[in-house]
């Protein structure tokens, strides 16, 4: 069944995890990547950075007519540190020293704009290593998949095997909280098809 005055549904993001979830969810949509400074201001909380880049992702993509714009940034956050992408395999290195053993969490704003009314939702998920050898982090950062990710990991890739333990929705830490944004996209009148 299609509706066919139903909202598209506009992704405000390159991300191939972002749009992989999106499909295996059943939501179509169209990809329209923001161009947004992803720099933290200083002293500024982690949530309060998911939320702001959210609002601007969805604000700087634009959407016709009734399109509902959805945006996400995510972060990882251990001890008030955001870590997003790291700069180079050092600071992947850094960043990985601090994540294992431990647990973090994982936060990503999300937005939902229409006709320029925007919801805007926060989810957080725990997330706990294993410790890891200088070995094993030597081993992961070679791999090269730690590098486009917030926090230098991926949870559904090789890093899967030092996660202990996830308290949240385990797409959240994937980059989107998928129940998070049908519930969303839903109040903003998004409909199967």
């Amino acid at each position: 069944m299609s509706f066919v005055n139903a909202p598209a549904v506009v992704l405000a993001s390159a991300s191939p995890r972002r749009a992989e979830l999106l499909r295996a969810a059943g939501v179509d949509f169209v990809v329209r990547p923001a161009h947004v400074d992803e720099s933290v201001h200083e002293g500024e909380a982690a949530r309060d950075y998911v939320v702001r880049l959210a609002v601007e992702k969805a604000r700087a993509v634009p959407g016709a007519n009734r399109d509902l714009v959805l945006a996400a940034d995510t972060t990882v956050v251990v001890d008030d540190e955001l870590m997003g992408k790291p700069a180079d395999e050092a600071d992947a290195v850094r960043m990985l020293r601090r994540l294992a053993g431990r647990s973090h969490e994982v936060l990503t704003g999300v937005c939902v704009s229409v006709d320029g009314v925007l919801d805007v939702r926060v989810a957080t998920t725990a997330v706990e290593f294993a410790s890891m050898s200088d070995a094993e982090i030597a081993w992961y950062v070679a791999s090269g998949e730690p590098m486009d990710k917030a926090g230098a990991y991926a949870i559904q890739g090789r890093a899967a095997r030092f996660v202990t333990g996830v308290r949240g929705s385990y797409s959240n830490v994937v980059g989107l909280p998928v129940a998070l944004v049908y519930e969303m996209l839903r109040r903003a009148g998004w409909r199967s098809s």
